[in-house]
Order: C-alpha cells, then structure tokens, then sequence
C-alpha cells in the first residue's frame, strides 16, 4: 500500500525503484528525486496535436526505417533519479538496445513535449534543463494554445534553435533528414 504522497511530512529523494512500486493508479514523474504528480488528462487540442506529430513521425520512420516511436504514456528512465514521460519520444535504430519492457532505458534521440497552460514552465524550463543534461539531441515543443512548434537543437551541450513557426508555416528537423512539418497538419480543429 502507497502512503499518500500530499501527506508526507518531510521530502523525500524518489527513485526509479520507488516509483515501480506506485500502485494508486495516478502518473508521476520524477525530476531530479522530487515525485511530481502529473496533470489531469490533457485537452483534445493536445491529443489532436500528439497525434497529429506522431502519425507524421511514424510515416518517416517507417519509410525511411530509421527508428521508434512511442506516445505518452512512455517511461524514460534517464537516470535511478529521472523519469519523465514525453508526449512522444523517437529512438533510433541505432540504440534500439535502450527499449526495454518496462521503458526506454537512456536518451532517446528526440522527445517532444506538447505544452499546456499549466506546463508552461515545467516544459520550457524544467524539462528543457533536465534534457539537455542528458544529451538528448533534439527537443521539441509544440504549444497547440499559440499553434507554434519550436525545435531545439544540442550543439556544444546546450540547446540551440533549429526551427520556429508560429501560426502558420513550417518546421525542419535537423536530425530526421528532410522532415518537414507544417504547422496547418499538426494544429488541427479535431
């Protein structure tokens, strides 16, 4: 039986073993020890944009059998210390080795985190900052509430823009060669 984690009386440092033992049925991530309860089920704008982006990515994966991909929710287990669950997570074919049962053991190759009024921060900082230290190599946000998409690049071991549109217009990924996406096929009515 699970303690109830809003009760806790003096912090405590989580890790990926204490989080397999969770059995309320709720989703958590853990950044840098610290639990962090995840928000209610997303907007149907978010999932027509996860879907959208996933739908994309697996038809270039697929053509050019380049890799992975998975939806939320996905556990990647960075460290003992951090586990996030990325809206979609690529893995490429060349470390197909860090695809576990339980997860994706390692960086993954690209995440994308879908923004939300109440991830702002959380995505943009926390998450970017978290990324970046384990090297993943592109991180992308897509933001269904401006309808903008920002990739950003590792160059030097800090993050670094690649592309943005916002509204209308398209991005370009440096790392999946020749994908291109429009903003108009990602941020969809329904």
């Amino acid at each position: 039986m699970v303690a109830n984690l809003h009760d806790t009386p003096t912090p405590r440092h989580w890790t990926y073993r204490d989080y397999l033992a969770l059995d309320d049925g709720r989703r958590y991530e853990i950044i840098e020890g610290e639990l962090r309860d995840m928000t209610p089920a997303p907007s149907v704008s978010h999932q027509s944009c996860s879907r959208n982006l996933e739908f994309l990515f697996l038809e270039y994966v697929r053509q050019r059998q380049w890799g992975f991909v998975y939806d939320a929710p996905i556990d990647v287990i960075l460290s003992e210390d951090n586990v996030v669950q990325p809206d979609i997570v690529l893995v490429a074919k060349e470390h197909e080795d860090r695809i576990q049962d339980r997860g994706i053991f390692g960086a993954p190759d690209l995440v994308v985190e879908i923004v939300s009024p109440t991830s702002v921060r959380y995505d943009y900082v926390t998450k970017q900052t978290l990324y970046r230290r384990f090297a993943i190599p592109e991180f992308w946000l897509a933001d269904p509430a401006n309808r903008s998409l920002t990739l950003l690049g590792l160059k030097d071991s800090q993050y670094t823009p690649v592309s943005f549109a916002s509204g209308t217009g398209a991005v370009q990924s440096c790392l999946l060669e020749g994908f291109q996406v429009e903003l108009a096929t990602v941020f969809t009515e329904r």
